[in-house]
């Protein structure tokens, strides 16, 4: 007896689920009001979220001390970054393939915060015995890098390979075959003021470490259906100087 009686509370509350919410649920549906809401809750979630460390040996990873010219002929070393956000990349002018794109992606983000002054970029030579300060400033030049908060930097070949492949753990090596005679990720680091490098998490709960530099942020995708990510690495640059 007390089965039957459940069986039918339990139809009643089903009936009535149907009569009330599953109306609802479809006129949700068909105006979008439930994918716009999901969506909007998503990415207020991600714009909230704070940026991770990289870890090594769970430890969080600070940028190892440097000290190169830059397009000036001065001596630039990680301290002059100290208190400010930063990107870093590794790039040669002869580049023929992915350096412009890489430093246009560079320009743009230069150009949006032109105005923090904690904001600054790292850019390495990995071809040093070319890419003298001379030939640095008219890099500078010819892609109208602003004055003041970007070094192009030079120097010992052998210690701006051991930053890239040692230090940020982005490669770089000299390769015959590969176009212009040298191969690099096409990656950008992020820098905290305190000299950590960060990213965001990704779906996983893990930092996605660097970010693609080598797709224009308004191409959206390149040929293999990689995303660009200039677009998120503006918007953690915002919060890291917020922070």
């Amino acid at each position: 007896m007390n089965k039957k009686y459940t069986y039918v509370w339990v139809s009643l509350i089903v009936l009535i689920f149907g009569i009330i919410v599953i109306p609802r649920i479809v006129n949700r549906l068909s105006d979008g009001s439930v994918v716009e809401n999901d969506r909007l809750n998503t990415s207020s979630e991600i714009e909230n979220e704070k940026l991770g460390y990289i870890l090594l040996n769970g430890k969080r990873r600070r940028v190892p001390s440097f000290q190169f010219i830059n397009q000036d002929s001065i001596q630039v070393s990680d301290k002059e970054y100290l208190g400010k956000v930063y990107v870093v990349d590794f790039f040669f002018t002869r580049c023929p393939s992915i350096c412009p794109v890489m430093t246009t992606n560079l320009v743009n983000i230069q150009k949006h915060f032109e105005n923090e002054e904690d904001f600054a970029i790292a850019s390495f030579s990995i071809t040093p015995k070319f890419d003298t300060p001379e030939v640095l400033r008219e890099y500078q030049e010819k892609y109208n890098i602003q004055e003041g908060n970007w070094n192009l930097m030079t120097g010992d070949q052998e210690a701006i390979y051991d930053l890239a492949n040692a230090g940020f753990n982005i490669f770089a090596a000299e390769m015959p075959d590969a176009p212009g005679g040298f191969e690099h990720s096409g990656l950008f680091a992020l820098v905290d003021k305190e000299g950590y490098l960060r990213s965001r998490i990704d779906e996983f709960g893990n930092p996605i470490v660097y970010y693609r530099g080598a797709i224009l942020e308004e191409k959206g995708t390149n040929d293999h259906g990689e995303t660009e990510e200039i677009g998120i690495l503006k918007a953690d640059i915002k919060k890291l100087l917020e922070e």
